[in-house]
This record gives C-alpha cells, sequence and structure tokens, in this order.
C-alpha cells in the first residue's frame, strides 16, 4: 500500500492539538522575530524580537512560557525557515531544551503570505506570522540533526571542493600569463604544473630573466625547489626557446586586455 503525500500531512495537521502554543520564527543574521498562534491560527501575545545568541534565547525561553502561562498551554513548537545557516544555532539550542523545532519550505512562505491580509507584502512581523500558520495546517519537516561523523564529513567535502575549484583557477591562471608573456615555456615543460615548472615561474618567470643567466645558474636555480631538477638538456632549451621582443610590452599589453 503507497503512502500518499495527503495522509503524511494529515498526520504533522494531527500532531497539533488544542494544546500547542504554534511559534513562527523569521530568521535573520543577527536578530530573529516570534509569533504565536494557538492550533486553530488565532495570534496570541504580542511579537518579539530576540538576538541570535545566548541571552536572545533565554529571552525567547521566557517569553514561551509566559505565552503558555498565560493561555494555559503545555506544549510548544517552534518553526522556522532554513535561511542559510543562521537557523542551525537556534534550532539546535530548541532541541536541547526538547522543544519541538520544524522547517517550513521558503517557497511556500512566498505563496502564502497573502493568506493574512490578501497582500503579498514582507515584513518580518509578517512573516514569522505566515510561518506559524503554515505550520498548525502541516506544511512543515521535523529538524533532523546528522550524527557528528556525518557532519565532520560533510565539512571536509565542502573544503575539498573549495580547495579544487582554487586550484583549478590558479591553474587556469598559470596557463593564461604563460601564453601571453612565455607561450614558448610550452616546448619544455609539457606540464606547466610540474615542479620544476612551477620553480621557474618562480624564479625566473620572464624571458628577459633567462637571458641573463648561463646554463648553470638556471639549474643552481632549479636546486634550490626540486632535488631531482629538469637537467642540462631542459635548462638549455629554455634558454634557446625564449622571446626574443621585449617582455614589458607584453606585460603592457596581457594588463591592458585583463582590464
Amino acid at each position: 500500500m503507497k503512502f500518499k503525500a495527503q495522509d503524511k500531512q494529515n498526520q504533522l495537521i494531527e500532531n497539533i492539538t488544542s494544546s500547542h502554543l504554534v511559534i513562527g520564527v523569521d530568521i535573520a543574521q543577527e536578530s530573529h522575530v516570534a509569533r504565536a498562534v494557538s492550533f486553530r491560527g488565532i495570534a496570541l501575545g504580542t511579537p518579539l524580537e530576540f538576538g541570535n545568541h545566548d541571552e536572545g534565547f533565554r529571552l525567547f525561553s521566557r517569553w514561551i512560557q509566559d505565552l503558555l502561562k498565560s493561555y494555559k498551554l503545555s506544549k510548544v513548537i517552534v518553526g522556522m525557515e532554513p535561511t542559510g545557516h543562521y537557523w542551525l544555532c537556534l534550532a539546535r539550542w530548541l532541541t536541547n531544551k526538547g522543544i519541538e523545532a520544524v522547517l517550513v519550505n521558503p517557497h511556500l512562505v512566498k505563496k502564502n503570505k497573502e493568506n493574512r491580509d490578501n497582500t503579498p507584502s514582507k515584513s518580518d512581523r509578517k512573516d514569522a506570522l505566515v510561518i506559524a500558520d503554515m505550520i498548525k495546517n502541516g506544511y512543515y519537516s521535523p529538524v533532523r540533526f546528522n550524527p557528528e561523523t556525518y557532519e565532520e564529513l560533510r565539512i571536509l567535502m565542502a573544503n575539498r571542493d573549495t580547495v579544487t575549484k582554487r586550484l583549478n583557477s590558479a591553474v587556469n591562471q598559470i596557463h593564461r600569463w604563460v601564453d601571453i608573456v612565455f607561450p614558448e615555456l610550452r616546448q619544455v615543460f609539457k606540464i606547466l604544473t610540474c615542479t620544476s615548472a612551477i620553480a621557474t615561474l618562480r624564479l625566473f618567470p620572464l624571458p628577459k630573466d633567462i637571458s641573463r643567466l648561463t646554463t648553470e645558474q638556471v639549474i643552481a636555480g632549479w636546486k634550490q625547489y626540486v632535488k631531482r631538477h629538469a637537467g642540462l638538456w631542459r635548462a638549455e632549451q629554455l634558454k634557446t626557446q625564449r622571446r626574443c621582443y621585449k617582455s614589458s610590452t607584453c606585460l603592457q599589453a596581457a594588463f591592458g586586455s585583463a582590464s
């Protein structure tokens, strides 16, 4: 028997009882705005703005307790949009306090803005109220935190992707500048990212720098960075293949095209 989406939403709606205080929180970087409604969608109390830090969370907790006491309610469910990474601190704090935390779809929040006042206007207080309405109607999903090992793996994978992109960008820049300033370098080194080629670009990146050196001086420069350098033949090839025109003209043209 297939499990229909409507059955799932019905379960989420049934989870909200008459003893629930339903809270919607509009997430921001530094401060959040909370609104509370009953299980029928009746607005309760006044809006609360609190900071995204421990003191702000304690203020939020006192606000919740006051509402529970004032309206004689016993359960709390707090919903929010997963805005960037700003919601994580509040969600973890709620989970540690034993308060049910849920997420709503930002796309659905945008579509439901007209439910309250028949206008698509946007404000922090209105968004928090719309989120609370969506929760009591069953448009939410529970917050589930992954195990610590899994989170560490995700962070490592994200860092790896970042380093890979930066490495590819650096390699592309090397190829670009070699093509502009010293294209003959490719005839000496087939791979411009090999150790000897990188050492060459570090020590004498311009043709005029190589023209001032002897073959022995080129090899001595390689020895500073690599134990097994390119050898005498490549050093001679490097001097033979150097450009005859002035590198300053090339650099000026290169910088002009880059700008």
